[in-house]
C-alpha cells in the first residue's frame, strides 16, 4: 500500500454512473490500489509512472471506483432487471414533496403497494404451476401430448398435484429471497452504523448517524413479505382443492384462518418498524409460527383431497385474486396520488418538480412494469402449452386441448400498456416538438453571448453548437411526459370495475358492438397486439439481462439502472437490489477522515459521483471538514436531484451542504452538458439562492467550446466536450488550487 506523505494535499475523485475504470477516471495508464478492495476502491498512479491527467502541482490525485457495486458482477446485474419493478417501488418513497410525513401516511401507502408487488409476483407463478399446468393442461390429452414431464402429473389425483406444483412459488421466494440477502453483503456490509435512524420511518436529514444502514428495516420487511407471499400460495391453493370454492366446514375454517393470516400481515406492514430486535421478535415468531402451521395444513388438505373437479375453466379463486390485487392497486395508487397532492399543496411556496407527484408517478412505473413482467410470463407459458394458439372467448380452443385462460385482468393490462406505449410516444413526441422553438431561442442567446463576432465559415459551426445546447435542454421538457403516463397508468387501473365481475375486451367488445362479432374479433386482435408489444419489451429486457453475463460493456450499461435506482436505502420492498450508498458513503467518509490527518482533501465528484460526494460531507464531523473542500462537474444535483428528491436534497440540503465546508465548494459546468447544471441558479428578478452570499461564488460557467475557429497549430476545431472531460480544462485545476489553498 501506497503511503501519502506527511502534510500532502489530495485531491480525491469520484466517478459517476456506468463503472468507469480506475485509469480513466485518473487519465493515466498504470494504477495500483492503495486502499479497499476489489468491489470498491482507491487508486493512484503507479509511483514513477508520472502523474494523472489533469493532476495539480503538489496535490496528489486519487481515485474512487465504486462502479463494481452495481456491474462488478454478471449475476448481480442480471438481478436488476429481474428486480426492477421491486427497485422503482422502493424508489417512489424518495420522491415526495418536502414536509413531515404526517403520520407515515406516505409511507404506509406505498408499504402496502410494494406488498401487493409481492402478491402479484406470487399469483404469477400460482398462475403458471397451480393453474394453467396443474389445472388447465394436465387433465387435457392435448394439452399433454409429447410432453412426457407433463404427463406423470395426471397420473396424481388434482389435489396432491396442486400440492406438488405449490412447491415452485416456494422455491421463486427463496430464489428472490436469497439474490437480495447475497448482494447486500458486498453493498451493506462496511461496517456497523455509529447510530440507528429514528424509529417509525426516515427522516429528512442526509446528515443523521445511520441514515444510509437500512438493515433493521429491511430485517422486518423481508419476513413480513415473505409471510405474504407465502400466504396468498395458501390461499390460491385451498381454493383450488375446494369444489365450487366451498368444502367441509373443517377446509373453510382453515380458508379463513388463512385469510386472517393474510390480513394480519397486511396489518404489520402498515406498522412502524418497531424499536430493537426485541420488538420485531414479539410480532414476527407468532407469525412465522402460524405461517408455518398454516402451510402445513393446506398442503396437507390439498394432498388429502384427493380427486377434486379440474379442469373445468380456470382454477378456482385464481381470477378473482388476480383482479383483487388489480383493484387494490388501482385504489392505493388513487389514494397515494391524492395524499401526495394535498401533502404538496400544504406548501405551496415551493415548486417541486413533476408537481409534486413524483411518489404516485414512480408507484405507478412499478405497477406497470409489475403487470407487464407477470403477463409477459403467463401469456408466454400458456402460448407455448397450447401450440402457439392463444385462446380467448371468441376464439377458444378445441375441447381436447382445453381452455388455457389467462385471467381477464391481464387482458386488460395488455390493452393498457400498449395504449400507455402509443400515447407515451405521442406525448413524448409533441412535447419535443412544441418545446424546440423555445429550446432553440435559448440557445441562440447562448451562443449570441458566448460568440458575438463569427466568421461567416464557422456559421454551420455555430449552428452545431445550438443544435447541442437545445438538445441538452430536453431533460426540462419530460415533465409533462410523466404526469400523462400517471394518468394512462391510473386509467388502465380502472379497467379493474370490468375485472371484477369477468369480463375482458372481447367480451366488453362483443356487447357495445353491433355488427355481429366483427368489433369483438377485432378487439382480441388488438388485445394479441398489446401481448406481444409488452412481451417484446420484457423480452428484451431478459436478453439485454443474459448477455450482462458475456459482456462487461453490457454489464456496465446494465449497471446504470442500478445506479441510478439503488442509490437511496431499501424502506419499502426488502427484494428490490441493495442500497451501494451504504458502503460507499461510509467508506469514502473513512478514507477522507485518513486523509485530513496528513493534509487538505479536495473531494472531486463528477456527474452521478458529485451526489455521493455531497451525501459524504453531510456524514462527516466538523473537525474533519475543516481540511476538506469540494469540487462537483457535470453535476445533476440542482437539476435532476434537488428537483426529484426535493425532501432529502432539495436547496435547504445544498445551502447547508455549502455551509459545513465553509463555502469551499466550486461547481463547474457547461450549457452543452445535458445532466449537469449549475448549483445554485438565480432567477433575474429572484433574492440569493442562500442566506451566506458566498453561494453565489459557487458555480462557474464554462464555455463549450472553447473557441469556434481552428488554432493555428492545430487541424480541427475544439470539440464539445458536453459531460466529459473537466479536468482537462484550465478552471479545473485553477478550481483545486484555490480550494486546497483555503483547505490549508
Amino acid at each position: 500500500m501506497e503511503r501519502t506523505p506527511e502534510r500532502d494535499a489530495v485531491e480525491l475523485r469520484v466517478h459517476g454512473i456506468s463503472g468507469v475504470t480506475a485509469e480513466r477516471i485518473l487519465d493515466h495508464p498504470i494504477v495500483v490500489r492503495v486502499a479497499g478492495d476489489a468491489r470498491a476502491g482507491f487508486f493512484r498512479p503507479r509511483p514513477g509512472s508520472g502523474t494523472a491527467g489533469g493532476a495539480t502541482a503538489g496535490v496528489a490525485v486519487e481515485a474512487y471506483r465504486w462502479g463494481s457495486l452495481t456491474a462488478g458482477t454478471a449475476v448481480r446485474t442480471a438481478s436488476m432487471l429481474l428486480l426492477l419493478p421491486f427497485m422503482l417501488s422502493n424508489l417512489a418513497i424518495w420522491l415526495r414533496p418536502p414536509g413531515r410525513d404526517r403520520w407515515g401516511l406516505l409511507s404506509m401507502l406505498c408499504r402496502l403497494l410494494a406488498g401487493t408487488l409481492t402478491a402479484t409476483f406470487v399469483l404469477a407463478i400460482v398462475g403458471v404451476t397451480l393453474d394453467l399446468v396443474g389445472w388447465q393442461c394436465v387433465p387435457y390429452a392435448g394439452c399433454r401430448a409429447s410432453r412426457p414431464y407433463l404427463a406423470w402429473l395426471y397420473a396424481l389425483p388434482s389435489g396432491p398435484r396442486l400440492a406438488l406444483l405449490s412447491v415452485v412459488p416456494l422455491l421463486a421466494l427463496r430464489v428472490v429471497w436469497a439474490i437480495g440477502t447475497r448482494s447486500a453483503r458486498a453493498f451493506e456490509g462496511f461496517g456497523p452504523p455509529s447510530a440507528q435512524p429514528p424509529v417509525g420511518g426516515r427522516t429528512e436529514n442526509l446528515a443523521d448517524a445511520g441514515f444510509w444502514h437500512d438493515e433493521q428495516t429491511i430485517g422486518w420487511l423481508r419476513q413480513i413479505h415473505v409471510a405474504l407471499g407465502i400466504g396468498t400460495l395458501n390461499v390460491a391453493l385451498l381454493a383450488g382443492v375446494s369444489p365450487g370454492g366451498v368444502g367441509a366446514p373443517g377446509q373453510v375454517a382453515l380458508v379463513g384462518v388463512a385469510v386472517g393470516l393474510l390480513v394480519f400481515n397486511v396489518v404489520l406492514l402498515c406498522l412502524p418498524v418497531p424499536a430493537g430486535p426485541a420488538g420485531a421478535r414479539r410480532f414476527l415468531r407468532p407469525l412465522w409460527a402460524a405461517t408455518v402451521g398454516v402451510s402445513a395444513l393446506c398442503l396437507g388438505s390439498a394432498t388429502l383431497a384427493g380427486a377434486a373437479p379440474s379442469g373445468l375453466g380456470k382454477l378456482p379463486g385464481y381470477e378473482g385474486a388476480a383482479a383483487g390485487v388489480v383493484a387494490a392497486q388501482g385504489v392505493l395508487l388513487v389514494v397515494l396520488t391524492v395524499v401526495t397532492y394535498s401533502h404538496r399543496h400544504a406548501r405551496s411556496e415551493d415548486q417541486p418538480f413533476l408537481r409534486g407527484l413524483g411518489t404516485p408517478i414512480m408507484a405507478a412505473a412499478a405497477v406497470s412494469v409489475g403487470a407487464a413482467f407477470t403477463a409477459t410470463l403467463v401469456y408466454r407459458v400458456a402460448d407455448a402449452l397450447d401450440h402457439g394458439d392463444i385462446p380467448d372467448p371468441i376464439r377458444p380452443n378445441p375441447p381436447i386441448v382445453g381452455p388455457l385462460e389467462p385471467p381477464v385482468a391481464y387482458w386488460w393490462a395488455a390493452l393498457a400498456g400498449l395504449a400507455a406505449l402509443l400515447i407515451g410516444t405521442a406525448v413524448t413526441s409533441a412535447t419535443l416538438l412544441m418545446s424546440r422553438r423555445r429550446r432553440r431561442r435559448l440557445a441562440a442567446r447562448i451562443i449570441e453571448r458566448d460568440y458575438p463576432d463569427v466568421p461567416a465559415e464557422d456559421a454551420g459551426r455555430l449552428g452545431l453548437v445550438r443544435e447541442t445546447i437545445a438538445r441538452s435542454r430536453i431533460t426540462e421538457e419530460l415533465g409533462p411526459v410523466l404526469i400523462a403516463f400517471l394518468v394512462i397508468a391510473s386509467l388502465g387501473l380502472a379497467t379493474v370495475a370490468f375485472d371484477v365481475i369477468g369480463i375482458g375486451p372481447t367480451q366488453l367488445a362483443a356487447r357495445l358492438g353491433r355488427h355481429g362479432g366483427e368489433f369483438a374479433v377485432l378487439a382480441a386482435y388488438v388485445t394479441d397486439v398489446g401481448v406481444w408489444v409488452i412481451s417484446l419489451l420484457v423480452i428484451c429486457l431478459m436478453v439485454l439481462g443474459f448477455r450482462s453475463y458475456r459482456s462487461s460493456q453490457t454489464r456496465r450499461v446494465v449497471a446504470v439502472l442500478g445506479d441510478l435506482g439503488t442509490f437511496w436505502p431499501r424502506t419499502v420492498h426488502p427484494f428490490a437490489p441493495p442500497c451501494y450508498a451504504a458502503r460507499a458513503v461510509p467508506e469514502l467518509a473513512k478514507r477522507i477522515t485518513g486523509l485530513t490527518a496528513r493534509g487538505p482533501v479536495v473531494l472531486s465528484g463528477h456527474s452521478h459521483g458529485s451526489v455521493l460526494a455531497a451525501a459524504t460531507i453531510l456524514q462527516l464531523p466538523p473537525s474533519v471538514l475543516a481540511r476538506v473542500s469540494l469540487l462537483t462537474y457535470g453535476s445533476p444535483l440542482r437539476r435532476t436531484y434537488a428537483r426529484l428528491y426535493p425532501a432529502y436534497l432539495g436547496p435547504e440540503t445544498l445551502c447547508d451542504l455549502g455551509g459545513r465546508v465553509g463555502w469551499r465548494w466550486r461547481n463547474l459546468w457547461r450549457d452543452t452538458d445535458p445532466i449537469g447544471g449549475p448549483i445554485f441558479p438565480r432567477a433575474p428578478d429572484a433574492g440569493p439562492p442562500c442566506a451566506d452570499p458566498a453561494a453565489g461564488d459557487v458555480d462557474i460557467r464554462l464555455r463549450d467550446p472553447r473557441s469556434l475557429t481552428i488554432d493555428p497549430a492545430d487541424t480541427v476545431p475544439p470539440p464539445i466536450e458536453r459531460h466529459w472531460p473537466y479536468h482537462s480544462q484550465a478552471a479545473y485545476q485553477v478550481a483545486v488550487r484555490e480550494l486546497t489553498d483555503r483547505s490549508r
